[in-house]
């Protein structure tokens, strides 16, 4: 039986759904909710302990691994034998370094983007062959976990990436006993340091349990110090409020440009400080902007669905941008989920004859989920149906688990190589300003967010044409209207191998540009910004297919921001300037200044 009384409701109203019969199709395609209430009250409780990772999904994995290798005795020998070679590597190592005074040349090196070991006083005896031993040690556990035959490709990944953060929790950098860093830090603040962490600690921990944002994110408070381009908010519905921002040229391009992002995230990664905002550098170079704030949702919006975001979100806006600025065809964007909602509408509008779009801008976005990257460790029926009873009790997959998942894929970065700055060193990294959006996370609707695992990830079943919108499947291969399509080199969210398949979805032209940087800061790319480079080719509807290698050894290379080439894409599918328009809505005045009430919910 329910232990409190949220359970006590949730039950209740399972019992309820029993008792009136199956519930509306929805996310699952199962039995009534109603029918299994127990077991999701039973899995959403464990989720909360999990963090939201299935347990029979991991064990699964491990049991395919772990069954195989049993059977593969060609395989335990290849084992032995590469542990006996790293073992005696390792003494010939330690031999070596003795005999050096610690001067010999490593045996074994990071791979590049593993900064643990960079510093000079790793160099150091004894702290040169530890670190040492543990990369041969973690090279040896990749070699054990993958490779095994008959294990199934994403058994292997899930097993290869749990052992990896098992070992990352171990390493060297992370003990402050092997880290020469740390020590060298101690014996000069004479210990002042792990107070210092300490204190720190307990502050992120207060935070935590508070639900609180991290330090420092009160130098970047909406609609002071980000999101602070002028504007205002010129429709809203139960989903969304739509954003004009005020024109900063005497004269404009025609066509506007209406922005889709995540609704993951909140919208101002696109409008953070003046010099980092892509809004200003967009009116800025003469284009009148629209951008769409997500309603961040609660439990009331448990039922809303993917249709529920296209109709009230892309459609929605587009016919209010329409009112606001008649006859006008316009430059549509979507980043990340919002990029493939986008590329849904969009497809449903060519397969209806509606041709309000004059071109369509995906960033760092998907439209085909075979090879989603790292995110697809998370997404199999047994990671979906205990995410789909973890939502169940609540209406709405919380922040922490989605924060939670993508720190994970950058464990080094985002959670070891914190604790070891901030609680060993004593240090604060000091806020940015996209650093504090990202913590400024939001919520996903039960049935939009099983939805869209499960029709998407799990299935394809957009890429594959089946993915209906008003009842009807809607198909890539629909869409005319030309397309610039962004990846980021570093992106672990939205891999630029999987963006890319872009070319091989539709019949149109086909711009892809392929930026340095990850998901985040690969976008967020504005010209001046140090070490910033990209590569870009258009491929025509006629042309014949270029691979991604093909791609990269071809596009041209170019230094600086990619901005300046996506906006002068723009103006070659635009019209001559016109005189820029009022922020006006249609027989009303606006209803608030930017950047609205949306964006400040918590």
């Amino acid at each position: 039986m329910p232990s409190t009384a949220t359970d006590a409701k949730t039950w209740a109203a399972g019992r309820a759904e029993t008792a009136a019969g199956p519930s509306p199709a929805g996310a699952t395609g199962h039995a009534a909710e109603g029918d299994n209430a127990l077991d999701r009250l039973v899995h959403s409780s464990l989720a909360r302990l999990t963090g939201g990772l299935s347990p029979a999904a991991l064990g699964g994995a491990y049991l395919d691994w772990a069954t195989h290798l049993a059977f593969s005795p060609g395989k335990q020998l290849q084992l032995l034998d590469k542990a006996a070679r790293k073992v005696l590597r390792w003494a010939t190592q330690v031999e070596a370094q003795c005999l050096s005074c610690g001067r010999a040349e490593p045996c074994i090196e990071p791979l590049p983007q593993d900064k643990r070991f960079s510093g000079e006083a790793w160099r150091q005896w004894p702290f040169n062959v530890i670190y040492q031993g543990f990369l041969l040690n973690q090279q040896w556990w990749h070699s054990a976990t993958t490779g095994v035959a008959g294990v199934t490709a994403q058994h292997e990944a899930v097993v290869a990436f749990a052992t990896r953060q098992l070992l990352d929790m171990v390493s060297p950098s992370n003990l402050p006993a092997t880290n020469p860093e740390v020590l060298e830090r101690t014996l000069a603040m004479q210990g002042t340091n792990l107070l210092a962490g300490f204190g720190n600690y307990v502050e992120d921990l207060r935070r935590l349990l508070a639900r609180e944002r991290p330090v420092g994110t009160e130098a970047f408070v909406v609609g002071r110090d980000v999101a602070i381009s002028p504007g205002a908010v010129v429709y809203r519905n139960r989903l969304i409020e739509l954003i004009q921002y005020a024109p900063t040229t005497k004269q404009v391009r025609p066509e506007p440009v209406l922005i889709v992002p995540a609704w993951i995230m909140k919208y101002y990664i696109l409008d953070l400080s003046p010099a980092n905002s892509l809004v200003r550098h967009l009116t800025d170079a003469g284009f009148t902007v629209f951008m769409l704030s997500w309603k961040n949702p609660d439990e009331g919006d448990r039922d809303l669905d993917m249709e529920d975001y296209r109709r009230l979100g892309v459609m929605a806006a587009l016919d209010a941008v329409g009112a606001v600025l008649p006859e006008r065809k316009v430059h549509a964007v979507g980043y990340c989920l919002g990029g493939t909602l986008l590329a849904i509408a969009a497809a449903g509008m060519a397969r209806d004859g509606d041709e309000r779009l004059a071109s369509i801008t995906l960033f760092a976005a998907q439209t085909d989920f075979t090879e989603p990257g790292e995110l697809s460790l998370f997404i199999n029926e047994s990671q979906i149906h205990f995410l789909e009873d973890l939502m169940w009790q609540r209406g709405y997959l919380d922040t922490r688990q989605m924060a939670g998942a993508f720190q994970l894929l950058r464990s080094n970065d985002l959670i070891w190589s914190y604790g070891v700055r901030s609680y060993l060193m004593g240090e604060r990294e000091p806020m940015t300003d996209l650093m504090a959006w990202n913590a400024d996370a939001t919520r996903m609707p039960y049935r939009m967010h099983a939805q869209y695992l499960r029709h998407l990830f799990l299935d394809n079943d957009l890429a594959e044409g089946r993915f209906r919108t008003d009842g009807k499947p809607v198909a890539l291969t629909d869409i005319r209207a030309p397309i610039f399509a962004v990846g980021a080199e570093r992106d672990h969210v939205a891999p630029w191998r999987s963006t890319y398949k872009i070319h091989l979805l539709v019949d149109a032209d086909v711009t892809y540009l392929l930026t340095s940087g990850g998901h985040n800061a690969g976008i967020v790319s504005e010209p001046g910004r140090p070490n910033r480079s990209y590569r870009v080719m258009t491929k025509r509807a006629e042309d014949l297919y270029v691979d991604p290698d093909t791609f990269l050894a071809e596009a041209e290379h170019r230094e600086g921001s990619w901005w300046p080439e996506w906006f002068a894409w723009l103006a070659e599918r635009s019209g001559a300037p016109i005189p820029a328009p009022a922020i006006r809505l249609t027989g009303r005045p606006p209803l608030g200044p930017a950047p609205g009430t949306y964006v400040m919910q918590p």
